[in-house]
């Protein structure tokens, strides 16, 4: 996965195209994550009641409107009297009940089946983080070339861990997760519809494996630099999710798309009570 330029609309096109029958298939081996029991606590609703529109759900957070929220904006307002954070409602009033609940989450730009997060196959705290990540969301104009843990909404995320976890009934203990960094600059000449053929099929890969449990990418900026990230459950998981055949293929296309493209990898650390995060370099 790699973030590109502006292709939303392009994202019709790829469920007409299918992939060839010659293709090399994932690795069989994967990692079992902690299997639970459906959230007490947040519904999630049904992703096709849910925009498919680029913008719609990478500037504007729109998978959070899978998780019916009470007391709670975007930004992280809440109406509580409680001070560890926002909380769902439990309850279900008559026009939701008619609407189609789900396990699987809206996890990246991508509101595409074959493309979301089982909710089932989480432990926990991933189950938390992952609803939480749903809100993500840049905070500033220049969050390609920014400082990573200022160009996203992570206060927002850190409260919504904390009514999330609430919802559970569960005391939030430290953990970590393993995220991916990408920083780009795109060729002028780069093939936009390879690119992003590139990015959902790989997206598409990673999700079957499991474990991840946010993908986001903005816009090309007028330099033509972007920004992109993972949050995985664990490193192992991050390993398996980029073994696949279209992850070569976006790896071997890499000097041909982009003038460059760096990644890093970092622990992304949850303080107890989900007061704080640790941000650092993954050694």
């Amino acid at each position: 996965m790699t973030p590109g330029p502006d292709l939303s609309f392009l994202a019709h096109e790829v469920e007409d195209v299918a992939i060839s029958t010659t293709t090399s298939t994932l690795p069989t081996k994967s990692v079992k994550l902690s299997t639970i029991a459906h959230s007490a606590g947040t519904l999630v609703l049904d992703a096709s009641s849910i925009t498919t529109d680029f913008d719609a759900l990478r500037f504007e957070a729109a998978a959070f409107e899978q998780l019916r929220i009470d007391n709670v904006n975007i930004d992280g307002n809440a109406n509580t009297n409680s001070d560890t954070g926002p909380k769902s409602s439990p309850s279900v009033t008559s026009d939701e009940s008619q609407k189609q609940l789900s396990t699987w989450l809206i996890s990246s730009p991508y509101n595409t089946p074959n493309h979301y997060l089982d909710l089932t196959t989480l432990s926990l705290p991933s189950l938390v983080f992952a609803k939480a990540l749903t809100a993500l969301k840049p905070v500033r104009p220049d969050y390609a070339t920014a400082s990573y843990t200022s160009a996203l909404n992570f206060p927002t995320i850190l409260s919504l861990v904390r009514g999330f976890a609430a919802d559970e009934g569960y005391t939030w203990k430290e953990v970590s997760f393993y995220v991916v960094v990408f920083r780009s600059k795109l060729k002028e000449s780069s093939d936009g519809d390879w690119l992003y053929r590139l990015d959902f099929e790989s997206h598409g890969e990673a999700c079957e494996r499991g474990g991840l449990l946010k993908y986001w990418f903005g816009k090309v900026d007028g330099e033509r630099k972007n920004l992109a990230t993972c949050f995985w459950h664990s490193r192992e998981h991050a390993r398996l999710g980029g073994l696949g055949p279209w992850h070569k293929k976006a790896r071997a296309a890499g000097r041909e798309l982009y003038d460059y493209i760096n990644f890093s990898t970092h622990r992304f650390t949850i303080l107890d009570g989900a007061v704080d995060f640790r941000f650092e370099d993954w050694e």
